[in-house]
């Protein structure tokens, strides 16, 4: 690669970063609207799309120490959004699962973030609407790796 298209790539890519933390900031507000915080919510996420999973698994996933997880967690089954299960195979280990109304509780708070979404493109023309379809048909391709 050229020194050209190498200062053209760190140019899209601080762009990418910077939209789509605007992007991210945008849609957690909706996020306040659940009653949880960013790393509770994430947890659960976690929970809801890998399955059941060991605290130490847990906390791996979301980079955090064992002890923390170990706080969400709690709070997540205080909350009713998971629960500690008895591994079937091992019974000295437990897993921690999401509960249907945790499901719920993620789902409607992806549905709210995509509303969200969606009134800020309704502002856009047809043109530009196809132009953003395909760049983020190209965003999931670079974020597939």
């Amino acid at each position: 690669m050229s020194y050209e298209s190498d200062r053209i790539n760190e140019d899209i890519a601080a762009r990418l970063h910077g939209a789509a933390i605007r992007l991210l900031r945008l849609v957690r507000r909706e996020d306040v609207a659940a009653g949880l915080s960013a790393p509770r919510l994430s947890a659960l996420s976690v929970l809801v799309f890998a399955g059941p999973l060991s605290l130490a698994e847990l906390a791996a996933a979301e980079q955090v120490r064992p002890p923390t997880m170990s706080r969400i967690v709690d709070a997540l089954v205080k909350a009713g959004l998971a629960t500690r299960e008895t591994d079937a195979r091992d019974r000295r280990a437990v897993r921690i699962a999401a509960t249907d109304e945790g499901r719920e509780l993620l789902e409607e708070g992806r549905r709210r973030r995509v509303r969200v979404l969606a009134a800020r493109l309704a502002a856009l023309g047809p043109s530009e609407q196809r132009a953003l379809a395909r760049g983020v048909e190209l965003i999931e391709q670079v974020s597939r790796g």
